[in-house]
């Protein structure tokens, strides 16, 4: 029977594609290609607890606010205070933080166009 092996892209409107990408770049150090960007498996395989999750949410939740989108990008990153050291050197700080989990840490920001991004890094699962 055939099955899905995980995402395999995230694609999304932009008004300003090349000054997203940029954003993003400079921002959160994306390494940003014409084409967009490859995450490669051992990126997130060299830390332990981190995976892809696929979640819907309520439609009336408010969990994605200030943003107004129908979505929120959840990033894996490596160390979540030097990432939130890098976005305050851009002027961006974050719209919520939140105490340690049984997953990981978490924080919340928003890119240039209003999509709210949630930086996670992930911690061993038990």
């Amino acid at each position: 029977m055939a099955k899905i092996l995980g995402l395999g892209g995230l694609f999304f409107k932009s008004a300003d594609p090349e000054a997203t990408n940029e954003w993003y770049a400079r921002v959160l150090g994306i390494d940003v290609q014409p084409w967009g960007v490859v995450f490669t498996p051992d990126a997130a395989a060299a830390h332990p607890g981190a995976a892809t999750v696929f979640s819907p949410f309520k439609a009336d939740t408010d969990y994605f606010a200030p943003s107004d989108k129908e979505f929120m990008f959840n990033l894996m990153v490596d160390d979540l205070d030097g990432m939130l050291a890098r976005c305050a050197e851009h002027g961006v700080e974050p719209v919520k933080t939140f105490p340690d989990e049984a997953n990981g840490r978490f924080a919340h920001i928003m890119d240039p166009e209003g999509r709210k991004i949630e930086l996670w890094q992930p911690k061993p699962m038990e």
